[in-house]
């Protein structure tokens, strides 16, 4: 192993660049991930691209200042996939951020409206989330991030904060934007 320089640390992560996910059912899972969250699809390899032994890959993006990123989200087709329990998956949820509150507010509605069981409601120190399964039993977080103000000052704090709300019902609906605890050390 060569030796590193201690004043001179390799460049952090800047944060989650895509998440590739084994998936039994491709279709069912492209109308999950299009259609419930609103991600595009910007590509798709066949089976078994460059002698690699995979099933067809699908590939999404949400928008980042209006446009498409190459990917946020992979599928892998893998119909001999075991079936995922709650809390048995190797992904423990998969975080997409909506770009601001009323965006967020907007796809809890849809997604109520087309039946979406919500798992869990929380608010975060940091985020205000909706956790949901996929169809093949990965969480999915969908969030919307606080103010920096909020959690910057003790990002610990804030990471300890939890507070959980409905899930059913128009409770399941609302978000409260007035109140809010700022994290800020002692």
């Amino acid at each position: 192993m060569p030796e590193q320089n201690p004043a001179v640390a390799p460049a952090a992560p800047v944060g989650i660049n895509h998440v590739v996910i084994n998936v039994r059912d491709l279709e069912a899972s492209h109308r999950f991930w299009t259609e419930m969250l609103g991600l595009r699809q910007v590509g798709e390899v066949p089976a078994g691209l460059g002698g690699v032994r995979r099933g067809r890959m699908r590939f999404y993006s949400g928008l980042r200042d209006g446009r498409l990123n190459h990917h946020d989200v992979a599928l892998v087709e893998t119909p001999d996939l075991p079936p995922q329990d709650a809390g048995a998956s190797a992904i423990g949820h998969i975080a997409l951020a909506l770009p601001d509150r009323a965006a967020w507010l907007a796809r809890l509605a849809f997604l109520q409206s087309r039946g979406v069981p919500f798992e869990r409601r929380v608010e975060h120190g940091m985020t205000h989330s909706l956790y949901i399964r996929d169809p093949n039993g990965y969480s999915v977080e969908l969030l919307y991030e606080l103010p920096r103000a909020v959690w910057e000052g003790d990002i610990d704090a804030a990471l300890n904060h939890y507070v959980a709300l409905p899930t059913v019902g128009e409770a399941a609906l609302a978000d409260r934007a007035e109140g809010l605890p700022v994290f800020a050390r002692a």
